[in-house]
């Protein structure tokens, strides 16, 4: 009889691990919150200005675990060894457990704690698990199947927004809701568990990747520089729209409309569908330039929301919305090996760093707008705009980027 093969040695169970990993910590634990917030609202346990604030401590504890997550093989090498990609992103996992349903607990003085502290789990794990996954499965030659780790924010956002939607029928109090979504992070984390084991990587590995290496042109401190700024750019495109998409819509549409608790979960579809088509992308096409067109999308889904406020502009602004949205983490960390390939998960921790600024500008950028714009609907335009002029001063980057140095030479004028 034939050994079993092991979890961790079977590349699509490496990839549904790392789908199911970051459903737990990226759709639970960073976005569970914006279609619960509604129902926050509606209990009365948070005003919109404490919700603004509740995000943001998430989205600084994010920028806090991915700056660590940076650090910790410059300071302290030998500990990185022992505390591997697969053992920090089990940490992750099991706190990001915990604190979602601490959030189900009547201690309102203690959520931003909580919040934060699930923003630091939820870098751990995105990163770790991303960076774990990827070179495991480019070990197992199926590099290919990365695409699908990254479907799982979006299937998570799904299926918690579809779960919220069932809630607010019910009635049930958004306490219940943390709880529900703690319970089925708890299921989802069993079946991880066994797959997510620290396995030894080929030397090779880390600076293997779908995209061309380091020798070619604009991998240098600008192009580093450049993608940098541009990625902490799009945290801030998309923050504004993510965290408080169902409390437009619902200030938008007439009151009792079934729709706004519907453009989340379309939201998390067009992530899931985006990650999925961003596996088919050829090798050779130069990321720039697809991150530059993933940023139009975003751009132009935030502006279809200001020029058509209806049901169908905020459904098809949505979908739009997601779409790009783990497309651009792909194709960025893929940058991000091609344009210096030596810095190993150091300069990915240092982008989502970026990123994470960019969040945690965003809401409390609109609740200053929202205090000091004439009626709640124009506080959100304001952002809404600033949010797609953000996205669209990252494109240009990138646009530049690619023309200044091309993955191919241009030929020479005649």
């Amino acid at each position: 009889m034939e050994p079993r093969t092991a979890p961790q040695d079977r590349p699509l169970s490496v990839a549904l691990a790392g789908m199911a990993a970051l459903a737990v910590a990226m759709g639970v634990g960073r976005f569970a919150f914006t279609p619960l917030l509604p129902m926050m609202l509606h209990d009365g346990v948070v005003t919109l200005a404490g919700g603004s604030w509740l995000a943001t401590a998430n989205y600084l504890g994010y920028l806090i675990g991915a700056l660590a997550c940076m650090a910790l093989p410059w300071v302290a090498p030998r500990a990185r060894q022992r505390w591997h990609a697969a053992r920090l992103a089990r940490w992750g996992l099991a706190a990001t457990v915990l604190l979602t349903l601490g959030m189900a607990l009547p201690l309102p003085g203690a959520w931003p704690a909580l919040r934060f502290a699930a923003g630091v789990a939820s870098a751990l794990v995105f990163l770790n698990v991303s960076v774990w996954c990827m070179l495991r499965l480019v070990a197992l030659g199926q590099a290919a199947l990365g695409g699908l780790i990254f479907c799982g924010p979006g299937l998570g956002i799904v299926l918690t927004g579809l779960s919220a939607s069932a809630m607010v029928a019910l009635q049930w109090p958004a306490a219940a809701g943390w709880a529900v979504f703690g319970l089925l992070s708890v299921g989802l984390c069993a079946a991880i568990w066994p797959v997510l084991q620290g396995v030894a990587m080929p030397a090779s590995a880390a600076a293997a990747g779908p995209v061309v290496d380091g020798s070619t042109p604009g991998h240098g401190f600008w192009a580093r520089t450049g993608l940098t700024l541009a990625y902490g750019l799009a945290g801030l495109g998309y923050i504004v729209t993510a965290t408080f998409l169902p409390v437009i819509a619902r200030a938008a549409l007439p009151s009792g409309s079934p729709w706004p608790d519907l453009f989340w979960p379309l939201f998390g579809a067009g992530v899931a569908l985006g990650a999925a088509l961003s596996t088919r992308t050829p090798a050779a096409w130069d990321r720039r330039w697809l991150l530059m067109a993933a940023y139009v999308v975003q751009a132009g889904a935030i502006a279809l929301s200001l020029v058509w406020p209806g049901p169908a502009g905020f459904a098809l602004g949505s979908l739009l919305l997601g779409l790009p949205f783990t497309a651009i983490t792909f194709y960025a960390l893929q940058e991000a090996r091609r344009v210096w390939p030596a810095a190993g998960d150091s300069f990915p921790g240092l982008l989502t760093a970026a990123y994470g600024i960019g969040q945690i500008v965003g809401p409390p950028m609109v609740a200053w707008m929202l205090h000091h714009a004439a009626t709640q609907g124009q506080g959100f335009v304001y952002g809404l705009a600033v949010a797609a002029a953000a996205l669209g001063v990252g494109a240009v980057l990138f646009a530049g980027m690619a023309w200044q140095w091309p993955l191919a030479p241009r030929p020479a004028a005649r």
